[in-house]
């Protein structure tokens, strides 16, 4: 017992800077408290003893605003920052080493009875405000960003974000090239969503934008060859983009507009 109560100490440490000592912890974090409350109160369903475990659990609610069912199974090293309004269902399965923050809701999909919540593997973070719904499987180490809904089951080392809850994987090289691309046609990346992980939309989008790029230099190689036999000159001059469509006042447009202009000026 005192062994599992030093590792839930220790994990605060490890996920919150603001953790100063350990007195501090013990008293005034509430996910703690939530944690502790917990592991009496599925001692004592364990025990057959439901109506109490229930009523500890809802004491627990009460104090700390936050609601695990007793029946729920949850490891080792598990922490909940801040903690208010997280809920965690009567099936819900959470493995060693994972973090959930607030707002966070493991629930049901379904009135039937059986396995109706989802089971985390070890070393599992779920973002603030996010819902994971359903008797899915969050695979290890995986992420799922703040304010998601997921509804269907995630691989390990995978990170999910949106609602529905996709997957979104690290860029590569060939996102840099793209931009290159892009910059050299309008002056700006249109579609760039963020500068760490690829969307599914955004990668979709980039398909298409390479299939027209692919089509662009195609089409001039051909324009020149039909000049070269003889034939009348093709304008392969792309039209400009519509400066009124970006707001000079916003910076981040202010620097797109910049850098088209660069562009273009080099070009004429």
């Amino acid at each position: 017992m005192f062994k599992r109560l030093r590792s839930d100490i220790n994990c605060v440490f490890d996920r919150d800077p603001a953790a100063r000592n350990t007195f501090e912890v013990l008293t005034t974090y509430p996910g703690l408290h939530a944690i502790l409350l917990y592991r009496m109160a599925h001692a004592l369903w364990n025990w057959r003893l439901k109506w109490f475990a229930r009523w500890l659990s809802g004491l627990a609610r009460w104090l700390t605003g936050i609601e695990i069912h007793p029946a729920a199974k949850i490891g080792d090293r598990f922490f909940i920052d801040h903690g208010m309004g997280v809920v965690i269902g009567e099936t819900a399965e959470i493995g060693n080493d994972c973090t959930l923050y607030h707002g966070v809701t493991l629930g049901g999909t379904s009135w039937l009875p059986g396995k109706r919540h989802p089971t985390l593997r070890d070393g599992v973070v779920v973002g603030a405000g996010a819902k994971v719904l359903g008797p899915i499987e969050i695979g290890s180490q995986a992420r799922i960003g703040s304010n998601a809904v997921v509804l269907k089951s995630v691989e390990s080392d995978q990170t999910v974000v949106g609602i529905p809850g996709r997957v979104v994987n690290a860029k590569g090289d060939d996102v840099k090239r793209r931009r290159e691309k892009m910059a050299e046609k309008i002056g700006f990346d249109a579609y760039g969503v963020s500068q760490e992980m690829s969307d599914p939309v955004e990668k979709a989008i980039y398909s298409l934008l390479d299939h027209i790029q692919g089509q662009d230099e195609k089409l001039e190689k051909m324009a020149k060859e039909l000049a070269r036999l003889g034939g009348e000159e093709i304008d392969m001059k792309l039209p400009k983009l519509d400066d009124a469509v970006l707001d000079p006042g916003d910076p981040e447009q202010a620097a797109h507009l910049k850098a088209r202009q660069e562009v273009e000026a080099k070009t004429e």
